[in-house]
C-alpha cells in the first residue's frame, strides 16, 4: 500500500474513532507496527493529528459543525453568494461542487441547466438526483455522516479521472494573507484533488470566513481565479487576494454587486 493511501486511512480511522494505538492500526491496516509509527511521525509533523504515547490522536481542535447546523446560518448572503457562483457556469459546461451549504444553495441554482455536475456532497446529490437536465456525477469514498460529504483515496482517485471547467469551492476560512485554509483535515485532500481538476477555481465564502483559521492549508491566492463573498468580507483580505491576482466579487444578499 502506498504511503499516501495508508496516511489518508489513519486520518480517516483518527477521525471517526478518536485515539488509537498502533496495535489497532496495524490490525486494521495489516501493515507492521515500524510502517505505522513512521506514518504517526509524518502526520503529526504535517499538523495532521497528534502522536500520543502508543498511539495517535485528533488535534484538539478538530470540530465538525454538522450540516443541519450550519445551514440555515447566513442564509441571504449565501443565496447571493451562490447566485453569482452560478452565473459564472455556462450552459454545456462540467462543474465540480464542493461540500458545504453554500455549495447546495449552488446547486439549488442550477436545477434546470444543461451541466454535468461532480461532486462529493451527499446534499448537492439530493438536491439534483431527479434534475434530467444535469448529468450528475457523485464520486464514492467513506462516508462523512456529519457533513453529508464524501472522502477518503477513493474519492481523490476518481478525481484525477475528471476535468471540470468550473470548480466551486468551499472553506473554513482565508487567512489574512490569503490563503485558504479548513479545520476538516479529512476535507483537504479532496479540495486539493479538486482544485487540480479544474480549470477555473471560485472559491464561495460568506464574510464571516474572512480572515479566518484552520488547522491545514489547502491552497494559496495564486491557485484561485475568482473569489465570491458579501459585504462582511475583511478588506485587508480582500486586497491581499486581488494582490494574487485574483477576481474577488462582493455580493450583496439583496442582489446589487461591487468588484
Amino acid at each position: 500500500m502506498l504511503a499516501e493511501r495508508r496516511q489518508q486511512l489513519i486520518l480517516g480511522i483518527v477521525r471517526q474513532d478518536g485515539p488509537v494505538s498502533v496495535g489497532a492500526l496495524v490490525d486494521k491496516l495489516g501493515q507492521s507496527a515500524a510502517t505505522i509509527r513512521r506514518d504517526l511521525i509524518a502526520l503529526d509533523e504535517e499538523g495532521l493529528l497528534k502522536r500520543v504515547y502508543g498511539g495517535a490522536a485528533p488535534l484538539p481542535d478538530e470540530r465538525d459543525e454538522p450540516f443541519a447546523l450550519v445551514a440555515d446560518v447566513r442564509v441571504p448572503e449565501k443565496r447571493a453568494i451562490a447566485a453569482r457562483c452560478a452565473s459564472l457556469v455556462a450552459d454545456g459546461q462540467t462543474v465540480l461542487l464542493d461540500i458545504g451549504t453554500t455549495a447546495l444553495q449552488v446547486a439549488s441554482l442550477l436545477r434546470g441547466r444543461q451541466l454535468t455536475v461532480i461532486t462529493t456532497s451527499l446534499a448537492v446529490f439530493d438536491e439534483l438526483r431527479d434534475d434530467d437536465a444535469v448529468e450528475l456525477v457523485l464520486l464514492g469514498g467513506m462516508y462523512r455522516r456529519q457533513y453529508r460529504s464524501l472522502v477518503g483515496f477513493l474519492a481523490e482517485d476518481a478525481l484525477r479521472q475528471v476535468h471540470a471547467d468550473v470548480l466551486v469551492l468551499g472553506t473554513s476560512g482565508v487567512t489574512a494573507d490569503g490563503h485558504v485554509v479548513d479545520t476538516t483535515l479529512v476535507e483537504v485532500p479532496i479540495k486539493r484533488a479538486m482544485i487540480a481538476a479544474s480549470d477555473r477555481v471560485v472559491l464561495a465564502a460568506d464574510g464571516s470566513k474572512f480572515p479566518g483559521s484552520g488547522v491545514a492549508r489547502v491552497c494559496d491566492g495564486r491557485s484561485l481565479d475568482v473569489v465570491v463573498t458579501d459585504p462582511g468580507a475583511d478588506p485587508a483580505t480582500c486586497a491581499a487576494l486581488r494582490a494574487a491576482g485574483v477576481e474577488v466579487h462582493t455580493e450583496h444578499p439583496a442582489g446589487a454587486l461591487a468588484v
